[in-house]
């Protein structure tokens, strides 16, 4: 199946149109909740939460013996939070620094989950097969409710965004002043905190443990690059949240043998790379061209300065002068006259050159604010 042939059958086909509208769905959520991670700089906090879930999702199925997805996320969602909370506790309790505790939870969580799903896939039990796609993600195992479960999650998380917008947006820039106006802070930070955990746990069946860091935090990277307003970075991290998933999975559905949750992944890296480049304001290709701009202004304005100088000593500001006058000036090159003489600052005539009044004023008005500036600073 091609590309094309899926968009085609997109409308058709059941099964496409679940995992589709499923992946665009969680895209989304976790773009729009990933901007707060981002911003409160908590990147490695979607990684910690991601990996606790695993032990919780081995508990569920071994209290209940089922793979109910629903009663499996609810495990994972319960150590989540614990993970969660216990983070918290040791930031709070103790001296070690929120990195430290992050791998601490990390790594004890992933391990004893792991130990978990070890010791469940070598008993006889014929149910326990598949519990591994939690790890790296299966989406082809969404079915209607799991989408319905994260439309209904997705519209909690906006409906309380709103709600709570202005506390949100103090708290995420200036905590103190927050607490100044008199809201609680950790009641906001902990429903802030558990939306992302809600977040995470309804990507696992999709995306995985594993992966479900870089679905958290890639469509928000790529979003900050391109405003510095809180709601357009969160609509846009949606938006690229949402084109990872459509593209992923379709990308995924045409060719053989591609897990769809890495090639989701790996769709959102590609936002974030474009986004880095390309972006107007922090871009690097913007960024490179900037600067190699500030650099030829510098040396117009520095080659004008020296030809100002040399005008000034004689009456007529016009009298020609030898190009070869220049040859030792640091800022001169025969593209810097070419320009010069475009903006009409000088006049070229073979080998020799002419200030002209426009040039003049303008030379004299760096002179003017270069004295300035000296000035000021003594």
């Amino acid at each position: 199946m091609s590309i094309t042939d899926y968009f085609e059958q997109l409308f058709s086909d059941y099964t496409l149109r679940t995992i589709t509208l499923g992946t665009a769905v969680l895209g989304a959520i976790c773009g729009m909740l990933g901007s707060f991670a981002v911003l409160r700089k908590q990147s490695l906090l979607g990684d910690a939460i991601s990996h606790a879930a695993l032990p919780g999702i081995a508990i569920a199925f071994l209290i209940t013996g089922a793979k109910d997805s629903n009663v499996l996320l609810l495990g994972a969602l319960v150590s989540g939070l614990i993970g969660t909370f216990w983070i918290r506790g040791i930031i709070t309790k103790t001296h070690l620094k929120t990195d430290t505790a992050l791998g601490l939870i990390l790594s004890l969580f992933f391990g004893f989950g792991m130990l978990l799903l070890t010791f469940i896939q070598k008993q006889p039990n014929a149910n326990q097969a598949g519990l591994d796609k939690y790890l790296f993600g299966q989406a082809a195992t969404l079915v209607v409710s799991d989408v319905i479960v994260m439309v209904i999650v997705t519209g909690v998380s906006l409906f309380t965004l709103l709600l709570f917008w202005k506390e949100f947006k103090i708290l995420l820039f200036d905590a103190d002043y927050t607490k100044t106006l008199g809201f609680n802070t950790r009641i906001i930070d902990i429903l802030i905190t558990f939306f992302i955990v809600l977040a995470i746990v309804i990507g696992l069946q999709t995306v995985g443990v594993v992966l479900m860091s870089a679905m958290l935090l890639a469509p928000a990277a790529a979003a900050r690059q391109w405003t510095n307003s809180l709601s357009v970075m969160i609509g846009l991290a949606a938006i690229f949240g949402a084109f990872s998933g459509v593209f992923g999975t379709a990308i995924s559905a045409s060719q053989d043998n591609l897990s769809t949750g890495p090639v989701i992944v790996l769709v959102a890296a590609v936002f974030v790379l474009i986004s880095f480049i390309f972006s107007p304001g922090r871009g690097l290709l913007f960024r490179e061209i900037r600067f190699r701009q500030n650099r030829r202004d510098l040396k117009l304005k520095k080659t004008l300065q020296l030809m100002y100088r040399i005008a000034s000593t004689h009456e007529n500001i016009s009298h020609p002068h030898s190009i070869k006058i220049l040859n030792d000036f640091q800022g001169f090159t025969r593209g810097t006259l070419k320009t010069m003489e475009e903006r009409e600052w000088i006049e070229i005539e073979q080998k020799s050159w002419m200030l002209t009044s426009k040039g003049y004023r303008e030379a004299s008005n760096l002179f003017s604010k270069s004295t300035t500036d000296d000035t000021a600073t003594d």
